[in-house]
């Protein structure tokens, strides 16, 4: 070999409507040993020179309701639960998920079988094996990872599912008794541990967002499931543990304020204070993507895709015009009138009308306009985001 490719490669496929997906382009590492029995240094290797995805349509994919309770000061807590009681209620909407190199936790929060998890966890996996603790087992779809934040949704079909209801970290209180629920390896699954909060804030060690630390013991394998309080709220997820000579009893959950913000751009009608359900109905069925210009990886591997039809943001009026949207950086997230619908670059078919464009990226200050939409135009948007100081 005169030259090898010296590190992971993962393409993250975006379309306007359609939820996010990641795909692994490379086995490995590898390691590359000569005869004389010089090592080399690692290598990956491309899995084949062509990769095949498959969209699901947000419409379709994120259905059901989210149960968010957010704290305006309006809203009474409930009676906390004895500890028998609270894992009975909770424990149903807990799940053990398994990849192809990956296994941890996770947990329904709607009916329809959107799961909640870490991004670590389903990160490079197509789906994920799903155990429920009635024995059942499911295939579970990834269908969105955050770019930043360690989370990611997974979709299993059916409904009915028990689902849990998160709350905001400003709900948190130090000291208050937390349950984890998860699936340590090595152990029995859906085993439960129980602690206190022993703080809440940011902490840059552990990553973006908002972090719970708690004394619960925490192991590899509960990454992705449920922390509750003890009326049965999810008030994060369990993410990582500190690993130190001599340091025992801190763990580390990302908050539920990170899930919300999160789950906000599928359900927008979660931000509204007090307990609230956001409801989406299906709409349209899952297609199979690929882009006339499909992302270049190598010079010998290609990304398949058909451009979906263009999306609906609103109610229809009369008549349609296209809105092309591009980005400084790329990837940026796009809210039409609130509503999540992908990333940069991006064409959109909008209804003729006012609507407001919202273009989010991490670390970067938000982009807003205001867009008069007429019938049959064209337009096109170039936003430019500064980075936050």
């Amino acid at each position: 070999m005169g030259s090898r490719l010296e590190h992971p490669m993962v393409a993250r496929v975006s379309l306007a409507g359609y939820a996010t997906k990641e795909i692994k382009l490379t086995d490995g590492p590898m390691s590359w040993v000569s005869l004389n029995g010089k090592n080399h240094g690692e290598y990956w290797l491309l899995k084949t020179d062509h990769f095949h995805v498959v969209l699901q349509s947000i419409s379709e994919t994120f259905t059901g309701g989210i149960t968010a309770k957010l704290s305006d000061g309006s809203v009474a807590l409930q009676p906390e639960l004895s500890l028998e009681e609270l894992v009975r209620q909770t424990k149903p909407a807990v799940v053990y998920l398994k990849g192809l190199e990956k296994a941890g936790s996770g947990f329904f929060v709607t009916n329809t079988g959107v799961i909640v998890t870490n991004a670590h966890l389903a990160r490079g996996e197509e789906s994920l094996l799903t155990l429920l603790p009635g024995g059942q087992q499911l295939e579970a779809k990834v269908v969105y990872i955050d770019e930043d934040l360690d989370i990611a949704l997974a979709k299993v079909e059916g409904e009915n599912f028990p689902h849990l209801a998160l709350t905001e970290a400003s709900a948190v209180r130090q000291g208050e008794s937390v349950l984890a629920i998860g699936n340590p390896g090595d152990a029995m699954l859906f085993s439960v541990t129980k602690g206190i909060v022993s703080a809440v804030g940011k902490f840059a060690n552990a990553g973006p967002g908002t972090w719970i630390q708690t004394d619960a013991p925490i192991n590899p394998g509960n990454s992705g499931g449920p922390l509750l309080n003890a009326r049965g709220e999810v008030i994060g997820i369990n993410t990582q543990k500190l690993i130190k000579k001599n340091v025992t009893g801190i763990g580390f959950a990302l908050s539920s304020s990170d899930v919300l913000e999160v789950l906000h751009r599928f359900y927008p009608s979660i931000v509204q204070a007090g307990e609230r359900t956001a409801d989406v109905k299906n709409q349209s069925k899952a297609m199979e993507a690929s882009a006339p210009d499909p992302p270049k990886v190598t010079p010998s591997t290609s990304i398949d895709a058909v451009q979906p039809s263009p999306v609906q943001t609103s109610a229809p009026s009369e008549g349609f015009g296209t809105v092309s949207i591009v980005s400084d950086p790329d990837g940026a997230e796009i809210f039409i009138d609130d509503k999540f619908l992908g990333n940069t670059p991006a064409t959109l078919r909008l209804p003729a009308g006012t609507h407001s464009v919202l273009l989010k990226y991490p670390s970067h200050a938000d982009w807003r306009r205001t867009l008069e939409v007429l019938k049959s135009s064209k337009a096109s948007l170039k936003a430019a985001l500064d980075v936050k100081d």
